[in-house]
Formats: structure tokens, C-alpha cells, sequence
């Protein structure tokens, strides 16, 4: 069983920056999800279990960076120019099997976090 430690969440006004961290087990294809409430689980960022493919949501490149610490088991994501509509939870998630792809679509991974919230105030 893999598990998947998330930290990092918290309020910040617009403009400003957040580090999300997700802890895990191994070494992993993993991603970063995002819900806003009364919506759906989006995707965020990914990265394949070598980091060979980087993915990113248009809503999001060129604000968040994906990356990984030298052990390669705790996953981040870089969050600047924060926007209000960036609010939500967010969730990391890993799959079990190796992908040389970023993979973007939640059904794919096995694992979850626990969420944390991110809110940005306007």
C-alpha cells in the first residue's frame, strides 16, 4: 500500500506563492489534482515515474512547477501568481505501475492524498 503524505496548503492573498510537498512510499508517476467546490477533480500537473514527461493544465503553466526532492519520493508543486480561482483542494495521487507518461487523467492513478486546502484571497 503506498501512502501519500500532503502538506504545504494554506491562505495567501493573490499574487502570492505556495509550496504543496507529497510524501511518498517509492517512486512514482504521480500528479497534482485540484476540486473547487460543487466542481470536479481537475488536473493540475504530472509527471511520469522517470519525470521523462512533464504535463501541465493550460490554466496552470507558467504559474506551478512540478518537481521532485533527490530521492525522487516527495513530489512538489510550485505555486505562483496565485489566483483566486486557484482555490480548492488539492490532492496528489501516484500510480502503482511504471508510466513514461505524465498522466492526466485521475482514473489512472491508483493512490491518493488526503487533500489540502489551498485558498487565495482577492
Amino acid at each position: 500500500q503506498v501512502q501519500l503524505v500532503e502538506s504545504g496548503g494554506g491562505l495567501v492573498q493573490a499574487g502570492g506563492s505556495l509550496r504543496l510537498s507529497c510524501a511518498a512510499s517509492g517512486r512514482y508517476a504521480m500528479g497534482w489534482f485540484r476540486q473547487a467546490p460543487g466542481k470536479g477533480r481537475d488536473f493540475v500537473a504530472a509527471g511520469s515515474t522517470t519525470d521523462v514527461e512533464i504535463n501541465y493544465a493550460d490554466s496552470v503553466k507558467g504559474r506551478f512547477t512540478i518537481s521532485r526532492d533527490n530521492a525522487k519520493t516527495t513530489l512538489y508543486l510550485q505555486m505562483n501568481s496565485l489566483k483566486p480561482g486557484d482555490t480548492a483542494v488539492y490532492y496528489c495521487a501516484a500510480r502503482r505501475r511504471y508510466s513514461d507518461r505524465a498522466l492526466v487523467v485521475a482514473e489512472m492513478y491508483d493512490y491518493w492524498g488526503q487533500g489540502t486546502q489551498v485558498t487565495v484571497s482577492s
